[in-house]
């Protein structure tokens, strides 16, 4: 699976994600860096049909208004230490991956990895 990891999550999520074998990449990978605007993001996600891995509510906002971008996968878990995240996406990542296969809109917290749509 192609993922696109925001701004303000760690490059190390792309990188555990490229380990994993997808394709992982973070903003900082990006011409722009992380001064990428969202809707360069949405776009980059459509041509490149990458699901969009951010913790930004205005990507789901766009998503459901306008159905950019191409997939998200909404972080809700508030201040989490990196250690956490990372270790919370290597226990759920064959769950994420699959519910991804079928929807366009995935949340995941502390606790649930909930599918919209």
């Amino acid at each position: 699976m192609k993922f696109l990891v925001d701004a303000h999550l760690p490059k190390k999520l792309a990188n555990q994600l490229t380990s994993a074998g997808h394709d992982a990449v973070h903003t900082l990978d990006l011409p722009l860096k992380n001064r990428t605007t969202d809707a360069m993001i949405n776009q980059i996600s459509i041509d490149e049909q990458r699901v969009v891995i951010t913790k930004d509510a205005d990507f789901r906002d766009s998503h459901l208004l306008k159905g950019e971008p191409y997939k998200l996968l909404l972080v809700s878990t508030g201040n989490i230490r990196n250690a956490d995240l990372l270790s919370l996406f290597e226990r759920n990542l064959e769950r994420i991956v699959e519910v991804l296969q079928s929807h366009t809109y995935v949340e995941i917290d502390r606790h649930f990895l909930t599918s919209h749509q």
